[in-house]
């Protein structure tokens, strides 16, 4: 669109001062070596059906990685940003510092968290700071991610879902003897430090992002391939005894999403045997110890069309089943039910995987009628509807 309705020239017109910000073709740009999503192969991890006949069906990627071996892949290699997910690793950046603040449980809880903005989060996550520091936050104003009644909270940076891990830089930051102006930019010297994390366990000394965005947060989030996500999340594994973050979140799992979310249900299922992390836009990423995976085992969902919890719950039921970990289905869906892809599990759990049911025994097939539709109608069916119907009174 070149004007606007009062006949001005638009300010993002190809040429003008705004258009440098925008994309150029509302049908998407191509760039080399970054496939987007209308080009991958994703492939269908669950379908809804009612009653046989699919009426959803939820695409994605997932990876299995061995260490830093990836054993099975299923969707395609896709390009993708860790977000939120990333939460765990990001906070290895600024494990020693925060180590050295003699923080409680609760606080290192928060510093992973993605939290609902209940008041045990608010109150763990403003723990971390002094209220002089407070107006350093630069997380966005939101409101509790679940709530339940009438909305009547104003919005507020601590009830935003990433306030415990900007409090915990900001502590973290403050002890490294880093400016805290601009955090929230790449430019900040914690940023470079961060990516020689994600280099190191990754095993990849010489990896660069190919893009670098803001989060939905204000911080900077790395693109990375689904597989290299689930290297990583194996990495967790083998670094679980050398810093604080997994035993944070195993002690307070609450801490980390909150009521009903994904991640919180699976670190319980868990029992300290697992780390897992939520990210935006449909990511599930998964740290198991596992005999039949002695070099830590990583997985990662991705679901193409973005957040999708019950979706990704149901995948990741079937992961974890699979290992031998129980995690409760989600609450159930309305007269439909949900059909696992076998192709998300490796070949060799292709048996356990049929035992791993979508559905409980209280939940009943609410998608189908008990009586056949055509022996009921035939048997209903007279050639003189009125025929059992007593005969007309005389005058």
């Amino acid at each position: 669109m070149s004007e606007d309705d009062s006949g001005r020239p638009s300010s993002v017109t190809p040429g003008r001062p705004g258009s440098a910000i925008y994309p150029t073709n509302p049908l998407g740009e191509q760039h080399e070596g970054i496939a987007t999503g209308r080009d991958v192969e994703w492939e269908p991890l669950v379908d809804f059906r009612r009653m046989d006949i699919s009426e959803n069906t939820i695409h994605g990627a997932i990876s299995w990685a061995h260490g830093t071996e990836i054993v099975h892949s299923f969707g395609g290699n896709v390009l993708i940003y860790g977000r939120s997910m990333m939460k765990p690793l990001m906070m290895k950046t600024f494990q020693e510092a925060l180590a050295a603040e003699s923080l409680s449980w609760e606080q290192k809880a928060i510093a992973c968290s993605s939290h609902n903005g209940d008041t045990e989060h608010v109150a763990a996550a403003q723990s971390l700071l002094t209220e002089s520091e407070w107006g350093l936050m630069q997380c966005p104003l939101d409101v509790p991610l679940i709530q339940f009644g009438r909305q009547v909270r104003r919005p507020r940076r601590w009830f935003h879902t990433c306030s415990g891990e900007h409090a915990a830089m900001l502590k973290a930051l403050r002890r490294m003897g880093i400016n805290r102006a601009g955090y929230t930019l790449p430019s900040a010297p914690w940023f470079p430090m961060y990516l020689d994390v994600l280099r190191r366990i990754m095993d990849k000394p010489d990896w660069e992002p190919q893009r670098v965005a803001k989060d939905g947060c204000g911080l900077p989030t790395v693109s990375n391939t689904v597989d290299e996500l689930a290297v990583m999340f194996a990495g967790l594994v083998r670094e679980k005894d050398e810093d604080w973050i997994w035993e944070a979140m195993n002690r307070h799992p609450d801490l980390i999403g909150g009521f009903n979310r994904l991640d919180s249900t699976c670190l319980k299922a868990g029992d300290g045997q697992l780390l897992a992390k939520e990210g935006a836009d449909g990511l599930l990423g998964l740290s198991i110890i596992h005999p039949d995976w002695p070099n830590g085992l990583g997985i990662v969902i991705k679901i193409a069309h973005g957040w999708n919890s019950q979706a990704t719950w149901y995948v990741a039921r079937a992961v974890l089943g699979v290992l031998g970990i129980h995690l409760r289905n989600p609450y159930p869906l309305y007269r439909q039910k949900a059909f696992i892809v076998p192709g998300i599990v490796p070949p060799q759990y292709l048996d356990e995987l049929e035992g791993v049911v979508t559905w409980d025994e209280w939940d009943p097939d609410r998608d189908r009628f008990t009586l056949d539709w055509k022996e009921y109608s035939t048997a209903m069916t007279r050639a003189d509807p009125f025929s059992n119907e007593g005969s007309e009174m005389e005058d």
